[in-house]
């Protein structure tokens, strides 16, 4: 009776802790290993489309070491580069995304799942295993030069980070600015690296002819989150030192609070937009957290292992702004969210970017100056 008893204490502090809705952590395995370091995720899940399911028990054996979690590149010559979307709720209809997965592991980034139908798991692969469309500055030159194209902004950093880690290796982003400079193409750019400095020269020639305009994303100020958060992305103040060096060549620089945490980094929302202000930002935005689909599981076990006292407080936050469930993707809330909690963080943004000057909107880029760039081909011309 005495046994029967603690169990149902313990079981009780579980669901104060957890709440009912995510009990279900308690049961999933986390890879507490030395290899997981540096790597967002702590499983690594069979895809949702696999036939077979991975699943890791314990068998008594410790894990042997080996090479398992660190970055597998594979070299991808894709088949068109130019994304189109007719989403009514984002500010453009073309992107470009120079590779698939994303080795600075953030916990909650929304791409995961699209690692999934590439037959890798949204986990640990989405951060290891990364694509690089090594063709994509000669496929944006041919669809460029179709005489039927016609210019918009091109979005570049919507789903994965252009300025990973991988492209110091391959360089394909800094091609495909040439291109765009070549062919006086508009284009916007959002990363959370700052290696984007490195491109200075291209930004600010793009720049001086009104054509691109950059976001740096900045989470937390405490380098000890950050770094749980986003494992092998630029510390934050590597981070301002660039929106510094972007603003001071002129280039309209957008500080961005993305995304929002509530319990975790929320706190820290008017403080990451006077700094973004002080190294010269112009403008700011903010996102409230999403959870889509893989991403879910895999920010609930980042939150057991950062801060398991908050995973109750933090998942009821969210589902709060969320309509009652865990994510909500309908378009006009997905990004702004709705109730009591959302209300309150928009007023907070609000009030702070109307004290900082940051409420400003940016220039529209020019589209007028587009030329088709000259179609490589190995046919002589007759001129």
């Amino acid at each position: 009776m005495v046994e029967l008893a603690i169990n149902s204490n313990i079981s009780e502090a579980r669901r104060r802790l957890f709440g009912t809705r995510d009990m279900d952590l308690l049961s999933r395995p986390i890879l507490e290993t030395p290899n997981v370091r540096g790597r967002g995720a702590a499983t690594n899940d069979s895809g949702r489309f696999e036939p077979h399911k991975r699943e890791m028990f314990a068998d008594g054996w410790e894990p042997e070491p080996d090479a398992v979690f660190e970055t597998r590149e594979h070299i991808e010559r894709a088949k068109s580069i130019i994304t189109k979307n007719v989403s009514p709720d984002i500010g453009f209809d073309r992107s470009i995304n120079p590779y698939r997965g994303c080795e600075h592991g953030c916990s909650y980034c929304f791409a995961r799942p699209t690692h999934a139908y590439l037959g890798h798991s949204a986990g640990i692969d989405f951060e290891r295993d990364i694509y690089v469309k090594v063709n994509a500055a000669e496929l944006l030159r041919a669809e460029l030069a179709n005489p039927r194209y016609r210019p918009k902004p091109i979005a570049i950093g919507t789903n994965t980070d252009p300025y990973q880690p991988l492209e110091r290796k391959y360089k394909i982003m800094r091609s495909v600015l040439k291109v765009l400079l070549e062919a006086k193409h508009p284009v916007t750019v959002v990363t959370k690296s700052a290696l984007i400095v490195r491109d200075l020269d291209i930004l600010t020639k793009l720049n001086k002819l009104g054509l691109v305009s950059v976001g740096i994303s900045v989470t937390s100020m405490d380098h000890k989150l950050s770094r749980f958060m986003e494992p092998r992305a630029s510390t934050p103040s590597r981070r301002l030192e660039a929106i510094k060096l972007l603003s001071e060549s002129g280039i309209p620089t957008r500080i961005m609070a993305a995304p929002t945490i509530p319990a975790v980094n929320d706190h820290e929302l008017e403080r990451i937009l006077d700094a973004g202000k002080a190294q010269g930002a112009t403008t700011a935005s903010m996102i409230l957290l999403r959870l889509p689909g893989e991403v879910r599981d895999i920010f609930r076990e980042w939150l057991l292992k950062t801060y398991p006292d908050k995973v109750k407080h933090v998942m009821n936050l969210v589902r709060d702004y969320r309509n009652g469930s865990d994510n909500d993707p309908r378009f006009g809330t997905r990004f702004t969210g709705e109730g009591p909690y959302a209300v309150l963080m928009q007023q907070r943004f609000d009030k702070a970017i109307g004290r900082l000057g940051l409420d400003e909107q940016m220039s529209p880029l020019r589209c007028d100056l587009f030329v088709h760039p000259q179609k490589e081909t190995a046919q002589l011309s007759l001129f």
